[in-house]
Parts: structure tokens; C-alpha cells; sequence
């Protein structure tokens, strides 16, 4: 009698990124890609029709961040495992991740064979982290603390550091309110929550400093 196949669902908002990473899945005998998607909407309501046993999902989709797909997941489907594929920054974003109710992280830069590796230590109830994130989660068990207390970035919630990216990114609090689906005095009261966590006086000030943090985590 064989081994069931691990029934993998892949979220990602490029076509070519999503294609690609069925393509290396489907090559493997014990792996099964039963669905894609490009956005949480999308996810959600095919995960609803038929959930798979495992889930691939970027943190950057065109409707919202992957992290309140996870928290979607988790709450409605606690025995699907997570796994996360992301050019985020991973000191940033894998604790987030795990907090959400993925298992592992794996940045988009490691190898197939890392990547293939993340898949299954996931799918077998393991978690997954490159070395330096666990040694870093293990130091703040270790001090008591959740965040890095020399990065005021690292002390924004989810929300906040989803809506400090985008604006960072050129994206006016217009556009992202209707993205992510919400009131413009909710994108506004959190723009205010993150100016005055990371100490500046005004709009201009907040938006500068979004724009510089980007530039930085790109070298």
C-alpha cells in the first residue's frame, strides 16, 4: 500500500513565482500541489472547498498580508501546517509568522533543496527556521522579551508594520485603504499609532522614515 501524498496548497501574487514552486513540488513522488493562489480571497475560499494538508503562502499578497491568511487558517483549519516563502526580512517577519500559526519560515533566496527541506520537517510536525532566526528566538526566551529593543520597528504590531512597508513603498493611505479593505480613519488612527511608537512628529516625518527603512533592508 503506498504513503499518501502531501497535499500542498501555494500562495503568491506572481504568476511566475507560483508556477515555478508547483513545478519544483510536483517533481517529488510524496508531494502533491492541489491548488494555487494569488490572493487571500482566492486562498480562503478554495481552502474552505477542499483543505489541504499543508500550506505555502508569501507574506506579501495583492489583497493583504499573508499573515492574517495564516490567522485565517489556523482559527478555521488548526490541522493544516504552514509554511511561509517570503523575500521579507526574516529577522522581522519569522517570529511574526510563527506567532500567526505558521511552522517554518524560509526566505525566497535559499535553495530548492532548502526550500524542499522546510516542506517536509513542516509537514512532519516540525518547525523550521534558518540558524540565526532560532538563535535569536531562543536569546529573547532566554531575556524575557519579544522584541529587539535597538529596532523600534520591531515593536509595531502586524497591522502597523504592514501599513509602515506599504507606505514606505510609495502607497498613499488611499489606495491603502482599499486594499486591505478598510475605513480611512482605521488606515489614519494606525499611521498615528506608528508615528508616535517610533517618535516622529508629523506625516511627513512618518513617510520619510518608511521610505529610508526600506531603502535600508534592501542592501
Amino acid at each position: 500500500m503506498s504513503t499518501p501524498k502531501t497535499r500542498i496548497f501555494i500562495v503568491d501574487d506572481h504568476p511566475l513565482m507560483r508556477d515555478g514552486l508547483a513545478l519544483l513540488l510536483r517533481g517529488e513522488s510524496d508531494l502533491e500541489v492541489v491548488g494555487l493562489a494569488g490572493s487571500i480571497q482566492e486562498a480562503e475560499q478554495a481552502i474552505a472547498a477542499a483543505p489541504p494538508d499543508l500550506l505555502v503562502t508569501d507574506l506579501s499578497l495583492k489583497d493583504g498580508s499573508g499573515i492574517e491568511l495564516i490567522k485565517y487558517v489556523k482559527d478555521r483549519f488548526p490541522r493544516i501546517r504552514i509554511l511561509v516563502l517570503s523575500a521579507h526580512e526574516e529577522h522581522l517577519y519569522a517570529e511574526r509568522a510563527l506567532r500567526a500559526g505558521a511552522s517554518g519560515y524560509v526566505h525566497k533566496q535559499e535553495s530548492e533543496e532548502k526550500l524542499l527541506e522546510a516542506v517536509r520537517a513542516v509537514q512532519a510536525g516540525r518547525r523550521y527556521v534558518n540558524e540565526e532566526t532560532l538563535q535569536r528566538l531562543l536569546d529573547q526566551v532566554i531575556a524575557g522579551s519579544d522584541a529587539n529593543p535597538d529596532d523600534p520597528v520591531s515593536r509595531l504590531t502586524d497591522r502597523e508594520l504592514e501599513i509602515y512597508r506599504s507606505l514606505g513603498q510609495g502607497e498613499t493611505p488611499s489606495d491603502l485603504a482599499r486594499r486591505l479593505h478598510l475605513s480611512p480613519h482605521t488606515v489614519d488612527s494606525h499611521r498615528e499609532n506608528i508615528r508616535h511608537k517610533l517618535g516622529l512628529k508629523n506625516g511627513r516625518e512618518l513617510l520619510q522614515h518608511a521610505m529610508r527603512w526600506i531603502l535600508s533592508q534592501e542592501h
